[in-house]
């Protein structure tokens, strides 16, 4: 079937944050009595919800995480957002000129989006249709976000296409029954990630935002001819 929505992840897909995420989480994390590398903050919890984080660091721990916490935490990453995150390169120019319908679905929450988004130029382009994983049940990888975010859109999944960057973003757009893109373009990327988020299920992988709106005609066409 044809394309109708194309439906982005955030963190690494329209804003080159996650390098940033990382490092704020993993500081603030060990200055509160749970010693992490940035690396392995990527490796764990990299596309999913800081709620699901939490529960899994807590559950480690034996205990709550301190409330102080949860406020270092928002003020570290929007202190370092605001200094020093960029939009993915590209993204601009592809809101230009795709002609699909398009929004967001991110496991980050509305606030940090707002300040994410809005520091590159991008939330008054995609506002309103910027979806949280707050808003659901279940975060990525399960599928909740991106059929809430279609249904909101009214649009069938089979008429969606995914652009993520993490594994679990994948394993949640498949599970929703939507084409997925692996993007491998921002800066947290490592060499093979490419290959990484093929095995992990994306449908196409490129690192090249300017190359999204051919590949999203190369698939509608060929849902077409098939």
């Amino acid at each position: 079937m044809p394309v109708d929505l194309i439906i982005f992840d955030c963190d690494g897909v329209l804003v080159d944050s996650e390098v940033i995420s990382c490092r704020a989480h993993a500081d603030v994390l060990t200055r509160h009595g749970y010693p992490i590398t940035s690396e392995q903050v990527f490796a764990r919890f990299l596309g999913r919800s800081t709620r699901q984080a939490n529960l899994e660091i807590e559950s480690e721990l034996g205990r709550k995480l301190p409330e102080a916490y949860h406020g270092d935490l928002q003020d570290e990453l929007f202190r370092s957002f605001e200094a020093d995150l960029e939009a993915i390169r590209g993204i601009h120019e592809v809101l230009d000129v795709v002609p699909q319908r398009v929004c967001v679905a991110s496991s980050g929450s509305h606030q940090r989006m707002q300040v994410s988004l809005g520091s590159t130029g991008l939330y008054e382009r995609l506002a309103p249709n910027i979806f949280s994983a707050s808003q659901v049940t279940n975060g990525k990888p399960a599928p909740d976000l991106f059929l809430f975010a279609a249904n909101e859109m009214g649009v069938p999944p089979q008429r969606c296409v995914v652009i993520e960057d993490s594994l679990a973003g994948i394993a949640g757009a498949r599970a929703a029954g939507m084409t997925v893109f692996g993007f491998y373009g921002g800066s947290h990327c490592r060499d093979g990630y490419a290959e990484t988020l093929r095995e992990a299920g994306a449908d196409l992988v490129f690192a090249d935002m300017h190359r999204l709106p051919e590949l999203v005609r190369r698939v509608g066409a060929d849902a077409l001819a098939g």
